[in-house]
């Protein structure tokens, strides 16, 4: 489109410069410096993009990732404190024994008795 139009030089550089600007707002990290025309490296811009995409996706799995451990350790977390809750209530264990059997700091187990007792 922007060869067909009789002001291409213009639109071309035009557009050039946004799409630079957009992408280093956007902290994008490509190699775009030398780009200075769509139509004569449209080649670069393609491959600088590719790139761009690769990394996103790479950052998306890695954040993903993140949040899934984060999210299985918080199920961890709340399930060996819904055993204690039950060991508190079923048994005369002390709160050193559950905190030991449920790997929770004792404190936590204090706590636990404080809330069941109440």
């Amino acid at each position: 489109m922007i060869q067909a139009d009789p002001h291409k030089e213009r639109i071309d550089k035009v557009i050039t410069r946004w799409i630079k600007r957009h992408l280093y707002r956007l902290d994008a990290e490509i190699n775009i410096d030398q780009l200075t025309s769509l139509v004569e490296d449209k080649e670069m811009l393609a491959e600088n993009l590719e790139n761009l995409v690769q990394k996103e996706r790479q950052t998306g799995r890695q954040e993903g990732r993140q949040e899934g451990r984060q999210e299985a350790e918080q199920r961890a977390l709340e399930s060996k404190r819904n055993a204690a809750r039950k060991l508190i209530a079923l048994t005369e264990m002390s709160d050193q024994l559950i905190a030991d059997i449920e790997e929770l700091p004792v404190e936590e187990v204090e706590k636990l008795r404080a809330e069941t007792q109440h």
